[in-house]
């Protein structure tokens, strides 16, 4: 009896140990809206295992709420605290989840294993990897307690067949200005395995003064990660709303941002990548299916503090020296991991966008492949777009409507002083909406590449980049604008570290936010710049009711077509220099029924103004 005893108690033991150690830990707040980070107990490996954990192993967690249901991709996670220990080995798995219904949630855990089975079209017929395999659970989720900015009060920013993106929660439509440069953001000294090829590493030391204490649950090894997060609170002082940065560019133009492993000691690799002609290093010098846990969970606390400060993060998977490099350029394992990396690890955050490829140039089945792909993977489906040459941007044809997954288009520009981007914002937006599928369209490289956006220094006004960029994109129906610095100018597009170097042009893009989202419904209208009687001005209407006129000169010669608009309608001026309210110009109000003079502006008649035609009630 007491043999039997003592075999039921081992047995109970060994099971409640087996229990224990499959039992799920659950990390963030429960809220609607945030993340939250399922933690596994799965195999004790390290990132160079002979059994590559990060391609033999596949998690995937299926969360359901009632008819919404995610699959979302898992990830190795070493300790499950790899950026404050640096550590490459341990038996976390981790999925990161952010929920879009309060109430209660279920989960099931998929963790299979074999050769490549990370990047397999599924796994249903996959070997059990066992430990969580075949786990479930539930936890209950309630409503967000989030304001403001914050993007956890405003919900998902998602494409929804329209020319803008829309907030689920708020269900407010999205405009974005903020800075498409340096691309090298992430070249950054406190990220673990950070190089200086080149040197273009950066400190960021300018924007040391710009960290606060809401920064502070962000940083990593007591001090790591203050001067990027400075940065970004810089930025949202400004109130931008949006940076870039490239995930990978290995053999491109910096070279020193890559989410992979050495297999060489730094010292080696910038040697070899410090000298430009040396264009092979993806090929010698790096494990194309190992990644850098630590350095990736680092990244992650530089963008969950930007989801705090209400930034669009807008990743830059590739650029055109790098979109040819994994699989030599077919899209195969190296690609299909390298997005797998970033989806499970980022793909969470609420307002963002998926770039496949600055500058791409790859032949449209292997960029089709690759959107494909990354439209299937994304549980969330957030925007996903495409950058081409300025001269290039007909590649488009063959990705519109339903011929490709892509939600929209990241347009680059080339003319100095900012001429074409109003046009070529207007072809595309008719071009897909020709189709049935409206694409949102921003512009993200205006001006000329070697000068664009110049410093205040040199450009303090910067008329042409406000009246022809940013007022010539939006009044064009584009959802916004990232300013990129040029090659060649000071704080450039590989050199900048200090975002002050602009300070006096974020003022204007401010005023910009501020006339879209407080005076007119910008979703309901239209361009129509033929209702003007000139060939310079632009406007965006909802016919009959209300119209805005931007002009960059003459603004006391406007004349808008009301012929078919019975009534009065009021008129009123905005600055576009100076922001502040709107104003009254000479002209108060003007009735319908025939082409009306719109008065003279309250000053500075020689100026850029914005016009507000808005029926009187």
């Amino acid at each position: 009896m007491l043999k039997y005893i003592s075999c039921s108690l081992l047995f109970f033991l060994l099971l409640s140990s087996c229990q224990q150690q499959n039992q799920v830990k659950v990390e963030g707040e429960l809220k609607k809206w945030h993340r939250i980070t399922l933690n596994f107990e799965g195999p004790d490996t390290n990132e160079m295992d002979e059994n590559n954990p990060f391609l033999n192993y596949r998690l995937d967690v299926t969360f359901k709420n009632g008819e919404k249901e995610f699959i979302i991709p898992g990830f190795y996670a070493a300790d499950g605290n790899a950026a404050e220990s640096s550590g490459d080995s341990g038996n976390v798995w981790q999925v990161r989840f952010t929920p879009n219904e309060v109430g209660k949630w279920t989960y099931s855990v998929s963790f299979k294993k074999g050769d490549n089975i990370a990047v397999a079209d599924n796994a249903r017929n996959a070997s059990s990897a066992g430990f969580m395999d075949g786990q479930a659970g539930t936890f209950i989720i309630s409503e967000s307690d989030k304001k403001g900015i914050d993007n956890r009060a405003k919900g998902r920013l998602q494409y929804v067949g329209e020319f803008y993106l829309k907030y689920a929660e708020s269900q407010d439509y999205f405009i974005k200005l903020g800075v498409d440069a340096p691309e090298n953001l992430l070249a950054y000294t406190d990220f673990d395995v950070s190089t200086n090829a080149l040197g273009f590493q950066k400190t960021w030391i300018p924007h040391a003064k710009d960290f606060d204490n809401s920064a502070l649950p962000y940083v990593w090894q007591e001090y790591k990660g203050k001067n990027l997060l400075g940065a970004i609170n810089y930025l949202a002082s400004e109130e931008l709303n949006v940076f870039s940065f490239l995930t990978f560019n290995v053999d491109g133009d910096d070279r020193n941002i890559f989410p992979h492993l050495l297999k060489v000691p730094i010292e080696e690799y910038e040697a070899y990548a410090s000298v430009k002609k040396n264009k092979e290093a993806w090929e010698t010098m790096f494990h194309k299916t190992r990644f850098d846990v630590s350095k990736l969970d680092q990244w992650e606390r530089i963008f969950e503090f930007a989801e705090t400060k209400g930034m669009f993060l807008h990743f830059k998977t590739h650029e055109t020296e790098t979109d040819h490099l994994m699989d030599n350029g077919v899209f195969g394992t190296e690609g299909k991991l390298y997005y797998r990396e970033l989806i499970a690890r980022f793909g969470h955050h609420l307002s963002m966008n998926w770039n496949l490829g600055e500058e791409n140039n790859q032949p449209i089945e292997e960029v089709l492949k690759a959107a494909n792909y990354v439209s299937k993977l994304d549980a969330y489906h957030s925007h996903l777009v495409i950058h081409t040459f300025p001269n290039k941007d007909d590649r488009y044809a063959e990705l519109i409507g339903d011929q490709s997954p892509l939600t929209g288009a990241s347009l680059q520009l080339s003319h100095p002083e900012f001429n074409d981007v109003h046009p070529r914002v207007l072809k595309w937006r008719d071009k897909s909406n020709a189709t049935g599928r409206k694409w949102a369209l921003a512009v993200d490289e205006p001006g000329k590449a070697n000068i664009a956006l110049l410093p205040d220094d040199e450009d303090p006004e910067h008329n042409f980049a406000r009246s022809r960029a940013m007022w010539g994109t939006l009044m064009a129906g584009g959802y916004g604008v990232e300013w990129y610095f040029g090659y060649a100018s000071p704080n450039s597009d590989l050199t900048c570290q200090d975002f002050r170097s602009r300070d006096l042009f974020w003022d204007q893009n401010r005023y910009a936010l501020h006339f879209f989202n407080s005076y007119i419904p910008f979703r309901e209208m239209e361009p129509n710049d033929g209702l003007t009687q000139d060939n310079t001005s632009y406007c965006l209407a909802k016919l009959g009711e209300i119209y805005a006129v931007y002009t960059e000169a003459n603004a006391s010669k406007i004349k808008l077509n009301l012929n078919e608009w019975v009534g009065a309608f009021q008129v009123k001026w905005f600055d576009p220099r100076n922001g502040g309210q709107i104003q009254n110009g000479s002209v108060l109000s003007v009735r319908g029924g025939e082409i009306v003079d719109l008065g003279i502006p309250p000053s500075d008649i020689d100026k850029d103004w914005v016009i507000l035609i808005i029926k009187e009630k």
